[in-house]
């Protein structure tokens, strides 16, 4: 409408990150700091109104859109709503190759029952519907949609938030079997740092759409650098109960991005926050090898 000023929302700023082949890169931070739409940019799924996103040496905007699905794939948050409950299992892992019309009639067929062993799951599961499945089987079957066009890189969005403790190391497992398996190139996105710590080889913390820290799963876990990832670091609860870090709490809400702070997007809430932390907003710099910071007091 004429004379209506609408203010525009940064959900990702500024991020630039670098995933070789057969690596898992972790996106970790609060809800609302930009995960999923870091991840739905990736998949070409939204459009970015400044920067590149590179995949195989080439801009996603330059690849066949077909082609650019079988190279990429993603495997969502929940298993019961990202499968469609009036098709058969079979019918949904096959799909993406009736589409790119890959092989034969008994060629999927026979792609689908292999499809099916390698996450755990018998050839006569094909014929049944989702319903039929726990949440750890349909992610199952989610997974295996996914390999179905032999993809190289694989977005994981909260692919085990959604699932039981006992099968989520289950589902993780396989993951990592099928990686090594594959050679194949993970996005995992999660708001639980004890799974990232247990697949992923990099981890980058993001705040208010702003990478925080980006370093070695190694390197974070075992002496994170910037105040937010401490924090995030000591809610997670050790394995010894007798062996308890010092909790950092928080105080303040998560700013809106519609009007985000000036300076450091996380000085509001920052105990360690001085002068300088409001004026100015710290950009992204490697303090060691393989170790980045965006923080003033580096």
């Amino acid at each position: 409408m004429l004379g209506l000023k609408t203010d525009s929302v940064r959900a990702v700023d500024g991020v630039s990150l670098n995933v070789e082949k057969g690596e898992t890169l972790g996106l970790v931070g609060e809800s609302g700091c930009g995960k999923s739409t870091l991840a739905k940019c990736i998949m070409g799924l939204e459009s970015v109104t400044n920067g590149e996103i590179i995949f195989r040496n080439k801009s996603i905007t330059t690849w066949d859109e077909k082609e650019l699905r079988r190279r990429m794939q993603m495997v969502f948050q929940d298993p019961y709503s990202s499968l469609n409950p009036r098709q058969k299992i079979g019918s949904i892992i096959r799909e993406g190759l009736d589409i790119h019309s890959i092989g034969t009639k008994e060629e999927r067929k026979e792609k689908v029952d292999d499809l099916l062993g390698l996450v755990g799951l018998r050839p006569e599961h094909a014929a049944r519907y989702p319903h039929e499945f726990s949440g750890g089987q349909r992610q199952r079957v989610a997974v295996a949609r996914t390999l179905a066009l032999d993809p190289q890189l694989i977005v994981c969005d909260e692919p085990v938030s959604a699932l039981d403790v006992s099968v989520q190391a289950q589902v993780l497992g396989m993951l990592k079997d099928l990686q090594a398996r594959f050679n194949l190139t993970y996005v995992f996105i999660s708001h639980d740092l004890s799974v990232v710590s247990h697949i992923c080889d990099q981890v980058a913390v993001m705040y208010l759409g702003r990478i925080m820290e980006l370093a070695s799963s190694e390197t974070l876990f075992a002496s994170p650098k910037h105040p937010y990832t401490e924090a995030l670091l000591s809610a997670v609860l050790p394995p010894d109960p007798d062996n308890q870090p010092e909790r950092i709490a928080l105080t303040g809400e998560l700013p809106s991005p519609m009007n985000p702070p000036s300076g450091c997007p996380f000085h509001p809430r920052c105990p360690k926050a001085f002068d300088k932390c409001s004026k100015g907003r710290p950009e992204l710099m490697e303090i060691e090898p393989g170790c980045k910071v965006a923080c003033w007091l580096y």
